[in-house]
């Protein structure tokens, strides 16, 4: 996940609407196999055999999708492009089915088998499992963030060179193959529960049949019963009934609990798209977008054994009664604040952003590429521009009254006849005073992704090409402006190639530190020997809001996450009966899984002109959210499943003597009388 929506974004070419929908599709379908996995894992094959098969699933996922992502597939022409792109799309496809399959079918096993392993009274060290489980998971997930993007920025390909995501992907797939095989060399030291039946279809009889009994028996002449599920006692044992009882009644509280997960996946999303219109210089380093993820598992990794062994021991001495579902609700509150501190991070970049026209609006700048002085009015304004330099920035204009007059000393005045697009940025190149062109920029927005674009400007007279960082700038004609390309942060060279170039020349050039989220235009000129020379000019400025601003943010959320999705883990384990512990670990899960169906909705039904007010209705919605969890914990009762099936297992003992013996009880009730 920690490259997926830049692979989307970069490698298939989706915008950023649809990277990131497809992207909480899957992570919803995650968390929707889960399901699937837990019923397999209780009613059939038991966890461990569950775990082994679907982590093959996994594995033969991961493969799929590192083969999809191999350029070389269908780029038959070599020109570093697939031929066929819809080919790549469906093997990405097959591969992410196949992996939300064998993950989500994992999941709720492996938390449910690692929790078997205990005995009763062993309540305290089970709860550190927990912690060590979900710390080991971030630990890992620590280092894909670190490791994959480095990975993705290597240049690997067999015709042409590529980001290499067939080895970021690939890397993880080996990695999975050999954790399955460790896995299942301790075989031996595990404690297997085996599973009891097709549980889940008694279930779902049990309940309808309460259902149908309840709603043929709503006269008043039948007396009420204490639970709606006591209806379904005329067919179906107590135990069962009871089992169903604790299942509900957890399963009643997960109803809010999918608001937290809608705001905590968006930091792979939302906030990885945040940090791309931001700065990654932080002191002596620069991280790139997707790293910044990195900080929620790095504050895990150091938060986990904090909150287990410093916070919560210091809540108990003061004598407060920080039971799971009053942690999950304190979670759910700092989610909510993670969300406002966003929002406040999102009003200081917009604005640092640059004003682009509207409407009926154009905007222009003028670039003198002459020897010359230029003087060029505008509707309320004239500018003068010295030889080889710019205006001030960008000047904007109603489209529909614009008059563009040139002049220079001594020189008639020439006007600007070109029909200019509204809506759009405009460069003027002049270098004479009866010699123009008007170019239009093409960016109507600050690049996507953190990149910076760079164009040329042909002020060398003759047409030439220009390849910088595997890109190619075909036949710049004279006095006129390439495309913007764009390109990653860091120092790039550039080679200049034209036949009028002499050999004595220099080609070879390099660019200034592109930072993030610039624009510039790089004007090729002729020295007095003949040979090029580069001068260059700011379109855009870099982005200076530091990435450092979103970790109060990402500390906000990992706090509310190890309050709420261990404790979580933990309160859906020992809540439920024996019988069903995957079942309830997969209903925990299946909360994250519509949490990633609620963005998709809210981020499609609200198109927001501003981001940080999706921020603040995110973060309204769950504050509300939180408040309904806490009345709904307050009314909540916890049970031990494992004390109430022991009472009916002692009931059963006794049931079972008394059909062996017949007078047993007789003989015990005739002693206590006498």
């Amino acid at each position: 996940r920690a490259l997926l929506i830049l692979y989307f974004q970069r490698f298939l070419g989706w915008n950023d609407n649809l990277g990131t929908a497809i992207y909480h599709t899957f992570v919803a379908l995650c968390y929707l196999t889960p399901i699937l996995g837990a019923l397999i894992a209780d009613s059939w094959l038991g966890k461990f055999k569950t775990i082994v098969s679907l982590s093959i699933v996994y594995t033969i996922g991961q493969v799929v999708i590192a083969v999809s992502s191999i350029n070389d597939l269908t780029d038959f022409n070599h020109d570093g492009t697939p031929n066929n792109i819809s080919v790549h799309v469906a093997l990405s496809m097959i591969g992410l089915v196949l992996i939300a399959l064998g993950t989500g079918g994992i999941k709720p096993c492996v938390s449910a088998f690692g929790g078997d392993q205990f005995e009763g009274g062993q309540e305290k060290q089970r709860n550190r499992f927990f912690s060590i489980f979900y710390l080991a998971i971030n630990a890992g997930s620590l280092l894909s963030t670190i490791i994959t993007p480095m990975l993705r920025v290597q240049v690997c390909g067999i015709h042409s060179k590529q980001a290499c995501y067939p080895l970021a992907f690939g890397v993880p797939a080996a990695l999975m193959a050999v954790s399955l095989i460790v896995f299942v060399i301790g075989s031996g030291m595990y404690k297997k529960v085996q599973p009891q039946g097709n549980i889940m279809s008694k279930v779902a009889r049990c309940i309808g049949f309460a259902i149908k009994n309840r709603i043929s028996h709503r006269s008043k002449k039948f007396p009420k019963r204490e639970h709606w599920l006591d209806w379904a006692s005329e067919k179906y044992d107590e135990r069962l009934i009871s089992q169903i009882k604790m299942v509900t009644r957890v399963m009643f509280l997960y109803i809010p609990l999918p608001m937290f997960w809608a705001l905590f996946d968006q930091q792979g999303s939302r906030w990885t798209l945040q940090a791309t219109t931001m700065s990654g210089k932080i002191g002596i380093i620069e991280i790139q977008p997707d790293q910044m993820q990195t900080v929620n598992a790095i504050l895990i990794v150091i938060m986990v054994p904090i909150v287990d062994a410093v916070v919560y021991p210091l809540i108990a001495k003061c004598g407060l009664n920080f039971t799971s579902l009053k942690k999950m609700t304190v979670g759910m509150f700092l989610a909510s604040m993670a969300f406002v501190a966003a929002a406040i991070v999102q009003v200081d970049i917009d604005k640092t952003l640059p004003v682009f026209p509207k409407g009926n609006e154009v905007q222009i700048k003028v670039l003198n590429i002459g020897n010359n002085s230029m003087t060029v009015s505008f509707p309320g304004t004239t500018v003068t521009c010295d030889q080889m330099s710019q205006t001030n920035g960008f000047m904007t204009f109603n489209v529909d009254n614009l008059s563009i007059n040139i002049s220079s000393t001594g020189t008639p005045v020439t006007p600007v006849t070109h029909n200019f697009e509204s809506g759009h940025r405009h460069t003027l190149l002049v270098w004479a005073p009866s010699n123009y062109q008007v170019v239009k920029d093409g960016l109507n927005q600050k690049p996507e992704k953190g990149r910076n674009g760079i164009r040329f400007v042909n002020a060398f007279g003759e047409s030439f090409s220009v390849t910088m960082d595997g890109e190619v700038y075909n036949n710049v004609s004279g006095h006129n402006a390439s495309e913007y390309l764009f390109f990653s942060s860091g120092v790039k060279s550039f080679t200049i190639n034209s036949p009028e170039i002499s050999q004595q020349c220099e080609k070879q050039f390099k660019t200034s530190y592109l930072e993030f989220g610039s624009a510039f235009t790089y004007v090729i000129t002729r020295k007095s020997d003949g040979c090029p020379e580069p001068k260059i000019f700011e379109d855009i400025s870099p982005n200076t809001v530091s990435m450092a601003l979103q970790i109060p943010q990402y500390f906000l959320l990992t706090c509310g996450e190890v309050v709420f999705s261990i404790t979580g883990l933990e309160f859906s384990y020992s809540q439920a009966p024996s019988n069903m512990k995957s079942v309830l670990q997969a209903g925990w899960l299946l909360t994250v899984a519509v949490g990633n169906i609620i963005v998709l909705i809210v981020a499609g039904a609200g198109q927001f002109s501003e981001q940080w007010a999706e921020y603040v209705l995110f973060a309204a919605l769950l504050l509300v959210v939180c408040i309904i969890f806490a009345i709904m914990a307050r009314f909540y009762t916890y049970v031990n499943p494992a004390e109430i099936e022991a009472q009916f297992d002692e009931d059963d003992k006794e049931d079972d003597l008394e059909k062996s013996n017949p007078y047993a009880k007789l003989d015990f009730v005739s002693q206590t009388q006498m």
